[in-house]
């Protein structure tokens, strides 16, 4: 009797307890699918150059990052430089960003050059993939290659100052070296993936976005609204895509494809006027060149190129009147020295590196195929304003047909291009046979019998 109370009372017991611990499960379950909620990173890319483009893209991803309460914002960065307002843009989201930004300049092969200098800099956490590096930020040279600083103007030194100002205040404020970013300011210090750690000028080295989200997991980072823990481990990627019109302006903020569209515009509209009436030569180069003129809008461009580029399409021309062969090869080649003398990167609104230019693998066998096949098509328009004329007196002048009905000097029928014809022959010509036509009288045309 004594076991069986003992029993009940402890079933008893059970019966209170039971809802606690149903009710302390469900919190935890709540409490983890809240936390697996919260460990998702938005990822956005900086490939190639910094332009306006990438920062209306760079600018969303920072707010949508925030709005979406996302852990964490990861910016891959491969970038050889850009537009000096459009990165100051940039910085000026992420410094502010309520969301963490993580840097990964990567994967092994990419670099943050100049304008990706800061970038990198103002991330919460930074780091590089082997193979990778960091720096060459200063923003202009003079064209005779002197450092503005050693006797340049002074318009040039204050860009310098400003822009090692503007560099020091960032790497400041995320605790950064700051005695390098002002070097690859002043003296375009350039540093790979180990040493730009040694220096303190990112924090981590990973070799892929989870590698760094791992390594950056149980960081204290700083954000406006105070500190926070990151919890990054295992946490899921979701991309963020730009916009149509951002991934457009993007696009056409390219040395080479600014090249490629003024080529073909200028091309296209050339043939149209050596050949009046083609219409498709016509319509696809004005499309190109008003392309070509918002890229050239958006890029640091010399006028001297751009007048090297209309002096060779404007010799490819003549070679249509010429035909010497000189004046097509000079055109060419005016075409590829124009190429190399595109871009401007003296210009103090850029910061990029000496690589932003148009590389001889892509100029000369691009030249050397639009150029050749501009000079294909006029050859071929100027064969056919040689050919025999179809239309009118003269386009029948030669035309062979058949007879529709005996033909004499004084009447007959027969049929001669497409047509039913009233003819005539000095010479008889039976129903049925080839005949060939000599001249043309009105409506009537005078034929002989094809021997």
């Amino acid at each position: 009797m004594g076991e069986m109370a003992n029993t009940r009372k402890h079933l008893r017991r059970l019966s209170f307890l039971l809802p606690s611990l149903v009710a302390l499960l469900l919190f935890e379950a709540g409490a983890g699918a809240q936390e697996g909620a919260l460990r998702s990173v938005a990822l956005c890319e900086l490939t190639g150059t910094v332009d306006s483009g990438m920062a209306a893209y760079l600018s969303d991803c920072v707010r949508i990052a925030a709005e979406r309460d996302y852990e964490a914002l990861v910016v891959r960065v491969d970038t050889p430089g850009g537009a000096l307002e459009a990165t100051r843009d940039i910085v000026r989201h992420i410094l502010g960003s309520r969301v963490p930004v993580l840097v990964w300049v990567g994967p092994s092969g990419a670099r943050a050059g100049s304008a990706g200098v800061f970038v990198t800099l103002a991330a919460n956490v930074a780091a590089m993939a082997p193979g990778t590096n960091i720096g060459a930020a200063h923003p202009v040279m003079g064209p005779s290659g002197q450092d503005p600083e050693a006797g340049g103007t002074h318009m040039a030194q204050k860009v310098v100052n400003d822009t090692a100002a503007f560099a020091e205040a960032i790497a400041k404020q995320r605790g950064r070296n700051v005695e390098w970013a002002i070097e690859a300011v002043r003296e375009s210090a350039s540093v790979a993936d180990d040493r730009a750690i040694a220096l303190g000028v990112v924090d981590l080295a990973a070799t892929s976005v989870e590698d760094l989200l791992a390594q950056a997991d149980g960081l204290t980072v700083h954000l406006p609204g105070g500190e926070r823990v990151l919890v990054t481990e295992g946490a899921r990627i979701e991309p963020l895509e730009p916009t149509f019109r951002q991934a457009f302006v993007h696009w056409l903020a390219n040395p080479a494809i600014a090249y490629i569209l003024l080529v073909i515009g200028g091309l296209g509209l050339a043939i149209e006027l050596a050949n009046p009436g083609a219409i498709v030569p016509g319509v696809v180069g004005g499309v190109a060149m008003i392309l070509a003129m918002l890229s050239l809008s958006a890029l640091p461009i010399q006028a001297g190129g751009i007048l090297l580029l209309l002096a060779g399409l404007g010799m490819i021309v003549a070679e249509f009147f010429v035909a010497s062969g000189l004046l097509g090869a000079a055109g060419v080649g005016l075409l590829v020295l124009g190429g190399i003398l595109l871009v401007d990167r003296f210009d103090p609104e850029w910061f990029v590196e000496p690589s932003f230019a148009i590389s001889w693998e892509f100029l000369l066998p691009i030249t050397l195929l639009l150029g050749g096949g501009a000079v294909y098509f006029l050859v071929r328009a100027a064969q056919t304003r040689n050919l025999q004329h179809r239309v009118g007196e003269l386009g029948l002048v030669g035309q062979k047909g058949r007879a529709l009905s005996p033909i004499d000097a004084q009447s007959g029928t027969v049929f001669v291009f497409g047509e039913r014809w009233n003819a005539r022959s000095e010479q008889p010509i039976d129903e049925g046979e080839p005949v060939v036509v000599r001249r043309v009288e009105g409506l009537t045309l005078f034929v002989e019998k094809v021997s």
